[in-house]
């Protein structure tokens, strides 16, 4: 088995090995990886995190010996904390990161990190909420997970990563965690509120606030009402996502 690490601020996760293929996640700052199949240009990845599999290009990682790998796995959660920050290179360039790369995986690269942090510390659930509003207004992007585009399901995700808890990546494996609620009346803010299609899928995903408000992804990370129907688009005065459940992960 070979092992991998991301050592640029934001690489691509495509479907399949090619440049045209559909972006499905991407690779932070210091997130590490199990090389599972090779192409002449492109390897297939699983990450550590999630467990999430994609194709990235073969230039855009530095190898990872098996010891070095493991002991990533041991280390406490540590990320950067704003918006967008800067590591130091060995040769005194500066390189931009965004919210949550994994700054404790500076040393395998040789970097320094002298920016706000963030300990991944489930201290309360209005941290979440705290933490989701830093992506406010950030575009829709699909398979994004970053400050500059991000899908419904990269923000529930890169906001609880924060607050210290993993969760999958795709939405309809988000909606598999925690206890199922009756009603939105029992729900507190950072619980996860599902939404699905005419088929049944579930397709969307949203952080429950106070007072019945949703946080999601939605051409734009917004903030919409939320009512047992589901979202109440207040822009367009109608209700643009049917719900399915609400979970409890914490």
């Amino acid at each position: 088995m070979k092992y991998g690490i991301c050592h640029l601020s934001i690489v691509p996760m495509r479907a399949n090995p090619e440049d045209v293929s559909e972006l499905v996640s991407q690779l932070l700052y210091g997130e590490v990886f199990k090389i599972i199949d090779q192409r002449k240009k492109w390897v297939k990845i699983r990450c550590s995190a999630d467990d999430y599999a994609g194709w990235i290009d073969h230039k855009q990682f530095k190898p990872l010996s098996a010891e070095q790998y493991s002991a990533t796995l041991t280390k406490n959660r540590v990320y950067s904390g704003d918006l967008v920050d800067f590591v130091s290179t060995t040769t005194g360039a500066l390189k931009s990161i965004v919210v949550g790369s994994s700054i404790y995986n500076c040393d395998l690269l040789g970097d320094t990190f002298e920016g706000q942090s963030r300990e991944a510390d489930l201290k309360s659930p209005e941290l979440i909420i705290e933490q989701a509003l830093m992506y406010l207004g950030t575009p829709y992007l699909w398979g994004g997970k970053t400050p500059f585009g991000i899908d419904c399901s990269g923000l529930t995700q890169m906001v609880y990563r924060l607050s210290g808890k993993s969760i999958p990546r795709d939405a309809k494996d988000q909606a598999l965690l925690g206890d199922a609620l009756s009603f939105i009346e029992e729900s507190s803010p950072g619980d996860l509120a599902f939404f699905d299609n005419t088929e049944g899928k579930i397709t969307h995903v949203g952080l429950i606030m106070k007072d019945n408000y949703i946080l999601h992804a939605h051409g734009e990370v917004r903030i919409d009402r939320l009512d047992q129907t589901g979202i109440f688009n207040t822009d367009k005065n109608t209700h643009t996502h049917k719900l399915r459940v609400i979970k409890k992960i914490l």
